[in-house]
C-alpha cells in the first residue's frame, strides 16, 4: 500500500484511526506466510480494496461472500477489477461500473497563480444548502438519491461539517462551489464531492473555488489529491488548470 500513497489513501487513513465519526464496520488483511500483509479489504456501505497479489485478491474474493449487499466496490483499477472478475459469477450485477477514474494530485509547487477568492469551511447552519447540492451531485454521478433517507443523509452532512471536512465558497447567500475531504493521510487529504451547482457554471467559479481550497489545505498537508471519471473532460480541464498531475487510476462498480 505504501508504494501507491493516493490510490490507497482511504485505507490509509482508516488503519491510521484517522477517520473520525467514521468508523470502519470490517476491515481485514491477508498476511503471507511470514505475516507482512500483502492486502486490505475494508467493507462498510462501500468494499474498497488494495492488493496486488492473486493470492489475496483470492481470499478476499471468499470473504466478500459474507457481504452481499454492499453499495460499491472501490479501489485501484488492477485490485477492484481482479476482484470483480472473481466474484461476478455469484455477486448481482452492477448497475453501473465507472472502469476508468483517473486520479489526479497537486504540490505546492505546481499550484497555478489563480487569483484568490473567499473559501471557507462550512458552518453547521448551512448543513442544509449543503446536502441539497450535495444530493443533485449523487444523483448525477451515482444514480440514486440520497434524499430518500434524508434525515440521515443531512445528519452525515453536518458530522462532516462539525468534523471541519467541508469547503464551500458562497457569495450573497448562493452558493458558488463546494467538496469535502474524506480521506485524510500524512501524504495527501483527498477531496470528494467537488460541484458548482448548475446555475453558477460557467464564470470560472470551480477554478477559483478549487484553487483557493487547494492554496488552504496545501499549508499543512504535503498534496492534495482527488479522483474522477474519465468522462468529465469540463472537471479534469479544471484540476489541470489548478495544477493538478495525474497519480493513478482508480475504478467503481455501483449497486442498486
Amino acid at each position: 500500500m505504501a508504494a501507491r500513497p493516493f490510490e490507497n489513501a482511504f485505507l490509509h487513513w482508516v488503519l491510521d484511526g484517522g477517520h473520525g465519526p467514521y468508523a470502519p464496520d470490517e476491515l481485514v488483511l491477508d498476511r503471507r506466510r511470514d505475516g507482512t500483509v500483502r492486502g486490505v479489504i475494508y467493507y462498510g456501505a462501500q468494499l474498497v480494496v488494495a492488493a496486488d497479489e492473486p493470492a489475496a485478491l483470492d481470499a478476499f474474493a471468499v470473504e466478500t461472500r459474507k457481504h452481499p449487499g454492499l453499495r460499491s466496490f472501490v479501489g485501484p483499477k488492477r485490485a477492484v477489477d481482479g476482484l470483480w472478475s472473481r466474484v461476478k459469477t455469484w455477486y448481482r450485477d452492477p448497475a453501473i461500473v465507472r472502469a476508468h477514474q483517473p486520479l489526479y494530485a497537486v504540490w505546492p509547487q505546481a499550484l497555478a497563480p489563480i487569483a484568490d477568492v473567499d473559501v471557507r469551511l462550512a458552518r453547521v447552519e448551512e448543513a442544509a444548502l449543503v446536502a441539497e447540492n450535495s444530493a443533485h451531485m449523487i444523483v448525477g454521478e451515482l444514480g440514486y438519491d440520497p434524499r430518500a433517507q434524508r434525515s440521515t443523509f443531512v445528519a452525515g452532512i453536518r458530522r462532516a461539517i462539525e468534523h471541519g471536512s467541508w469547503w464551500v465558497w458562497i457569495d450573497g447567500g448562493e452558493l458558488r462551489f463546494q467538496c469535502n475531504v474524506g480521506a485524510r493521510t500524512p501524504v495527501t487529504a483527498q477531496l470528494q464531492g467537488v460541484w458548482t451547482p448548475p446555475p453558477a457554471r460557467g464564470h470560472g467559479y470551480a477554478t477559483h473555488g478549487l484553487a483557493a481550497i487547494a492554496r488552504r489545505i496545501l499549508a499543512d498537508t504535503p498534496t492534495v489529491s482527488l479522483y474522477v471519471n474519465d468522462f468529465n473532460q469540463a472537471a479534469i480541464g479544471v484540476y489541470e488548470r489548478v495544477g493538478f498531475e495525474r497519480v493513478g487510476e482508480l475504478s467503481t462498480y455501483l449497486f442498486a
